[in-house]
């Protein structure tokens, strides 16, 4: 009794957070927001200086509207402390296991911080602007106070990341704690943060037009060669940095832990490239897809320095995107980047030699390298996908650039629509897993480190495994033993075969402490797993799996195995009314976003045409239209 109490006390919590956590969480975000507020208001109303004056010295050093260069300044460095939070963030989580405590967890401040940062860098568009409209697109919030468009989507975009948060909650104290990056709240969180870039790029696009506007006007002088590569290093920032968010979806396969089927992996990759090094191109001209790529590897290798030697923490991998960037460059030689017709034909080589050309850096640098006969059906798979992608890709850039004809018609809302459902189609296909009947393993383990000194770091051994009937993990996606979350850096050791359905370990593997050690095996629709060991936890509560020199163990689903904290008890409806609620409300942003883009582009085309080049311009800088 006295054992079992003291576990109790010493476990984790494994549902919500203790309501003094969640007080304290929420008065800081109240007095900040009510912060925000006074600042805002009291600007707008005159009382309040320093937002002004601040906003106006930002602006003369970034060569623009005062109401747009602090809030791009404040949502950039935002992005960044976030982006730093989550990859930290996943880390601790795979190498120390789940937290005491929202507050115990230092990477969720950074995750927190960066997005309200956002959500202070949209609010600052929006009160910023003085009495006069901020471009013609602004939306009309009083009777003399007109807010960009951009501004108002970088708010949605953070406010829906920032409902994750209580969501999150929710769904650990209903549900159980989800120890997956692909739980609905924290693709919420994701999924916003990726999406502010499209924000920051409709809140550039009104910058450009209100200083169009100014020089028509000969208010303002027209630009100088060197504001106009100071824009190209804005745009190049901007889809880079949306290559990357939209590259975090990969992160489960990038530590090596995921916990879907494999065929996910380069169906992502070929998303995120069509749709981000499409907009790249067509926005930023001639060697923008390039450039998107070299920004995106400075800005992965940083992150995975930072936490891997930095932290000391399991590193992220992740794709180049090089080939992608070179097909879609050469594409431009042929079909003129800004229609429907080359945002397919990207999606369709990305698909193809793209995913080939991933497939094969999966065996340079890939914690679980694809095998050769997953890649017809990756390819078939990844087609519909990325053509989507190259499609979404148009259609934002189209907005971007002020296309009303290509974007404002309603055979673009349907194609941007049918992308949408073409991507989610082929998620619900992949989503669904089984676990091998009639099947188990025979495991022998063998000591290689006793860990019994005072300054051991545990128990280590040598697995043998042989598996009955032996077809069983025959032509596996990945067969492993995997052993995490206690207190080390994972391990992922890919099983070598000796033949007969026997399989040994390369490594040695942790088994003793808070080490869960498991076999993990995916292969079509099979992901199962099986203990082989696996510490009490009585906040879930579930007893030892010891390991032991020799047992016969079954096959069980992954996600019993792997998200021992999820509650088995929960009834189906629930899940099913909770998945449709964070589909509701994340429709509704895909739609406000639409929405922006295509009234930029229809409001912004009315206006009045935009200046000559400056002398000595490059071609690629004729190629820019706005941004």
């Amino acid at each position: 009794m006295h054992s079992s109490l003291t576990l109790a006390a010493a476990a984790p919590p494994a549902g919500g957070a203790a309501i003094g956590q969640v007080a304290g969480m929420t008065l800081a975000v109240t007095l900040f927001t009510a912060l925000l507020l006074w600042l805002g208001l009291g600007h707008r109303s005159g009382r309040v200086k320093i937002l002004g004056r601040a906003s106006d010295r930002l602006g003369r050093l970034a060569g623009l509207p005062g109401w747009a260069a602090m809030p791009l300044a404040v949502s950039s460095i935002s992005l960044l402390i976030a982006a730093i939070g989550l990859y930290w963030d996943v880390s601790l989580h795979i190498d120390q296991g789940r937290d005491p405590g929202p507050l115990a967890n230092p990477s969720h401040f950074f995750i927190l911080g960066g997005l309200y940062g956002i959500f202070t860098a949209g609010w600052l568009a929006i009160v910023l602007p003085g009495k006069e409209r901020p471009g013609p697109a602004a939306v009309k919030i009083a009777s003399d106070w007109y807010a960009p468009v951009g501004g108002l989507l970088m708010a949605a975009c953070a406010s829906f990341a920032l409902l994750g948060f209580p969501l999150d909650d929710m769904s650990h104290r209903l549900f159980g704690q989800d120890v997956t990056l692909w739980g609905p709240t924290h693709l919420m969180m994701l999924g916003g943060a990726a999406l502010t870039l499209v924000a920051v790029l409709v809140l550039f696009a009104e910058a450009r037009l209100w200083q169009r506007e100014q020089r028509a006007a000969g208010v303002a002088r027209e630009e100088s060669p060197t504001a106009v590569h100071l824009r190209r290093a804005r745009m190049i920032g901007a889809c880079g940095g949306l290559l990357a968010g939209l590259s975090i979806f990969q992160g489960e396969f990038d530590f090596g832990v995921p916990q879907f089927n494999m065929l996910f992996h380069p169906l992502l990759i070929a998303f995120a490239g069509s749709l981000a090094l499409v907009l790249a191109r067509t926005l930023i001209g001639r060697g923008g897809a390039l450039a998107a790529v070299a920004f995106f590897l400075l800005l992965r290798g940083a992150l995975a320095l930072l936490v891997g030697v930095g932290f000391g923490e399991t590193v992220p991998h992740f794709p180049p995107f090089v080939v992608e960037g070179l097909l879609v460059e050469a594409l431009a030689f042929a079909v003129k980047p800004g229609s429907f017709r080359f945002g397919a034909l990207a999606g369709v080589l990305i698909a193809t030699l793209g995913v080939l050309a991933e497939y094969a850096w999966s065996h340079v640098w890939m914690p679980l390298p694809w095998p050769a006969h997953i890649l017809p059906e990756a390819i078939a798979l990844a087609l519909p996908v990325a053509i989507a992608g190259g499609v979404l890709g148009t259609f934002v850039a189209g907005g971007l650039q002020l296309d009303s004809k290509l974007i404002g018609r309603p055979r673009a809302w349907i194609a941007a629509g049918a992308s949408l459902v073409a991507v989610a189609a082929v998620v619900a296909f992949l989503l669904p897993s089984t676990a091998p009947t009639d099947a188990h393993a025979q495991i022998a383990l063998r000591t290689v480190h006793a860990g019994t000194g005072p300054d051991s770091d545990g128990r280590t051994v040598a697995a043998t495994v042989r598996f009955d009937p032996r077809s069983t993990v025959a032509d596996a996606n990945w067969l492993t033993i995997t052993a995490w979350q206690g207190g080390g850096k994972l391990v992922v050791d890919r099983l070598r075969s000796l033949g007969d359905g026997v399989y040994t370990t390369t490594q040695p593997i942790p088994v003793s402490g808070d080490w869960k050690a498991m076999i993990r095996f995916q292969r079509g629709r099979d992901l199962a797993a099986i203990p082989v060991a696996m510490p009490a936890d009585a906040a879930i509560p579930v007893p030892a799996v010891p390991a032991l020199a020799t047992a016969t163990r079954a096959f069980e689903g992954d996600r019993q195995v792997l998200q021992r904290e999820r509650k088995q008890d929960v009834p189906g409806w629930l899940w099913g009314v909770a998945g449709l609620v964070v589909l509701g409300i994340t429709s509704t942003l895909l739609f406000v976003l639409g929405w922006g883009l295509v009234r930029l582009a229809r409001r912004g085309s009315a206006g009045p045409p935009p200046p000559a080049p400056v002398a000595q311009t490059t071609s690629y800088e004729q190629e820019l239209v706005v941004v």
